[in-house]
């Protein structure tokens, strides 16, 4: 009997971006999204595609993932965003895969588009993301209670990594990527007060510097000339802004 595919669909308020999304994954045997805080129209564009929908409100994004993955039914599960899009190759190679393979969870490498502009260089460092571990067995992947960036722990050390893309339209412009370092900065400063992690403001500024290096160079952010570096700074400047905020929450 072939194995069967879970897709989980994280959604907060993504009316311009889920139908899209959706459409690139009815491939699945299964379709499972998390409504976190909508108020738009996403659950009724999601209701075209599928009626395992669950509504809630959640502050940890581990939290609400380590939710959606409990309610996946299926063998295996990809989880994306409502900002990605399966390729028919992808699609493809996925099936092939969760029916020939030893492996328990595989990498997926992104690319990253701002606008229409795909910008292949200088991601990561909490900033985009490069690849992430997106495929998965059921009951192998736990996400940490952080609200932005959770950690991730695997069950297994069985890795493999897919051969084809997913595309990521992380951003509309660049006032959309300031707009993204501001409300992840938020998110890391409330973590840093309430677990009461133990920083400091010069280990925060050589963070500027290790993250521009790994951005701009060891990623080869310096290939995409002016943008890659824009997004060197932002992942450069995450860091300290999150450190700054903390200091100013009040009990």
């Amino acid at each position: 009997m072939k194995n069967q595919l879970s897709v989980l669909l994280v959604v907060s308020n993504e009316e311009k971006q889920i139908l899209q999304c959706l459409k690139t994954i009815q491939f699945a045997n299964e379709i499972v999204i998390i409504l976190d805080k909508c108020t738009d129209n996403s659950e009724s564009i999601a209701r075209k595609f599928t009626n395992k929908i669950f509504k809630g409100s959640w502050e940890i994004e581990g939290d609400r993932r380590n939710f959606g993955i409990n309610q996946c039914s299926r063998e295996w599960i990809l989880e994306i965003d409502a900002d990605e899009r399966v390729s028919p190759a992808l699609q493809k190679e996925i099936k092939y895969i969760i029916n020939n393979t030893d492996r328990d969870f595989f990498l997926i490498d992104v690319n990253n588009y701002v606008g229409s502009k795909l910008v292949k260089y200088g991601w990561g460092a909490y900033f985009g993301k490069s690849s992430y571990p997106g495929l998965f067995k059921k009951k192998i992947k736990i996400w940490g209670n952080e609200r932005v960036h959770p950690r991730l722990k695997f069950l297994t050390e069985k890795r493999g990594k897919l051969k084809n893309y997913i595309s990521h339209y992380y951003c509309k412009s660049l006032s959309d990527m300031i707009l993204k370092l501001d409300k992840y900065s938020s998110a890391r400063a409330l973590d840093l007060k309430e677990k009461n992690i133990n920083e400091s403001l010069l280990k925060n500024l050589r963070r500027i510097f290790s993250r521009f290096w790994k951005c701009y160079i060891l990623r080869k952010g310096y290939k995409e000339k002016e943008m890659g570096f824009f997004i060197a700074i932002m992942a450069s400047l995450y860091p300290i802004i999150s450190y700054i905020k903390s200091k100013d929450f009040h009990d």
